[in-house]
């Protein structure tokens, strides 16, 4: 169902991948858009190991594209280095694929966005963490992308 990297040597293991995206702290979500369009969005997230977890306003572009079609990609880039004397780049990413769903089960929500706060706000207080979720919660959705595929590559120069 999904494609092989063509380039097997570049190819990142799954523990290189996970690790890339627990300490990423950005990546850009694609989806389907309005008329066939493709809708590409910077997001923040969180990884737990299984899924990606999303905060997003309760309506939308993004919203309306995943009501539309769930299914999804996620990219984070690790490393970026210009090479100018090389016209190259050392890069590092990762893309994941999947279907997401919107949360609906408020225990569900509350624990994907405590885990998004943990992640980004790690030194915060339980209390002050549950103050901030409460002030934002009626308008805040939560998604979550369950990963079907999950590849990553680094540039031949890295991998030497």
């Amino acid at each position: 169902m999904f494609r092989e990297m063509r380039r097997k040597k570049q190819l990142l293991s799954p523990e290189e991948c996970a690790a890339i995206l627990h300490r990423g702290s950005c990546g850009v979500l694609a989806l389907s858009g309005d008329e066939g369009y493709p809708y590409a969005v910077p997001m923040s997230y969180v990884f737990d190991g299984e899924r990606l977890y999303f905060h997003s306003a309760k309506s939308g572009h993004k919203i309306d594209s995943i009501q539309r079609e769930p299914k999804a990609s996620f990219c984070v880039i690790d490393k970026d280095q210009v090479i100018p004397m090389e016209y190259t780049t050392y890069f590092q990413s990762v893309i994941a694929f999947g279907a997401i769903r919107i949360l609906e089960d408020e225990r569900e929500r509350y624990a994907a966005l405590e885990k998004l706060a943990l992640k980004y706000v790690p030194k915060d207080t339980e209390e002050n963490r549950r103050k901030v979720i409460l002030q934002e919660w009626t308008s805040l959705c939560m998604l979550e992308m369950k990963i079907a595929h999950l590849s990553g590559k680094r540039a031949i120069e890295l991998t030497r």
